[in-house]
């Protein structure tokens, strides 16, 4: 055996048996928090500075990029065999990364189906597609759970999501799914599916009020929502929504992060919110 395994040793990297990237940089939050719970953060070398989940990963790795911007001469030192991006929005850092002969890999999820294919993928990559098949069956499974417990509310509110305030940007894809999934009704269904922030800007505030949501959800990317100062907008004070007090912040890494966080801790403030103003207007 410990002559077969000198042998081993001794052969060519593409003889042996892959192994999957072990220097893996990720640029966004999501993918940092799924390769934590798969048990594989030992292959994590750098993490985005905006990464709050898991918590011990900023104790743990180095923060080497922002959302737009990266510091590549950062990233390059930790010599990563993978970064791993999401959308056009890092187009331009995955585009340095590549230049510089980096292995990129940007992923595009914009759907609650395109979040759990995601998830796959990256599984697949770090060679456990079978444990991640494992917790996203469970968080399929809270998924329909939550959607046969909002079947059952008296009344389903309107609801407006606004993922930034100047200008108004109203929900991304997966967040307007989430909504219905937990019990609410997105007022501006039309605009989730534009997959870019800029074809979701509601340009005049006074369409948002004349769709009179019942709650109002603030979810703004790197600063705190303002229900006062929500409420104060011109001409918002007849919205149902400011007149009852059903304004409420969910933090953006729980809601606006495209992984996991948004499949488990989002979904359930949403229907948390959505089944106390069921029960009080229902």
């Amino acid at each position: 055996m410990t002559g077969q395994a000198t042998l081993a040793s001794q052969a060519p990297a593409w003889a042996q048996a892959p192994l999957g990237p072990q220097r893996i940089v990720c640029l966004t939050e999501e993918t940092t928090e799924w390769l934590y719970l798969l048990g594989q953060e030992h292959r994590i070398v750098g993490i985005s500075g905006y990464t709050v989940r898991p918590a011990r990963a900023r104790q743990d790795k180095p923060r080497v990029s922002a959302f737009t911007s990266a510091k590549l001469d950062k990233i390059l030192a930790l010599q990563p065999d993978c970064v791993l991006g999401f959308s056009d929005m890092q187009a331009d850092i995955a585009s340095s990364l590549v230049r510089a002969g980096v292995q990129v890999t940007i992923f595009n999820q914009r759907s609650v189906a395109g979040i759990l294919d995601m998830l796959f993928q990256l599984a697949a990559m770090v060679g456990q597609a079978e444990p991640g098949r494992g917790l996203m069956q469970k968080m399929q499974q809270n998924l329909l759970d939550t959607q046969g417990l909002a079947a059952n509310l008296p009344r389903r509110p309107r609801v407006f999501f606004e993922e930034w305030d100047e200008p108004h940007i109203s929900a991304i894809q997966w967040v307007s799914e989430l909504m219905g999934i937990a019990g609410g009704d997105d007022i501006f269904p039309e605009l989730a599916v534009q997959s870019l922030g800029k074809h979701r800007i509601i340009a005049d505030g006074a369409e948002i009020v004349s769709r009179n949501p019942d709650i109002i959800i603030g979810s703004w990317c790197g600063k705190k929502f303002r229900p006062d100062n929500v409420a104060a907008r011109v001409g918002w004070s007849e919205v149902t929504a400011v007149k009852t007090g059903q304004l409420f912040e969910i933090k953006s890494c729980d809601i606006l992060q495209p992984g996991p966080a948004a499949l488990t801790d989002g979904v359930a403030q949403l229907h948390r919110i959505m089944s106390n103003w069921s029960r009080q207007y229902g």
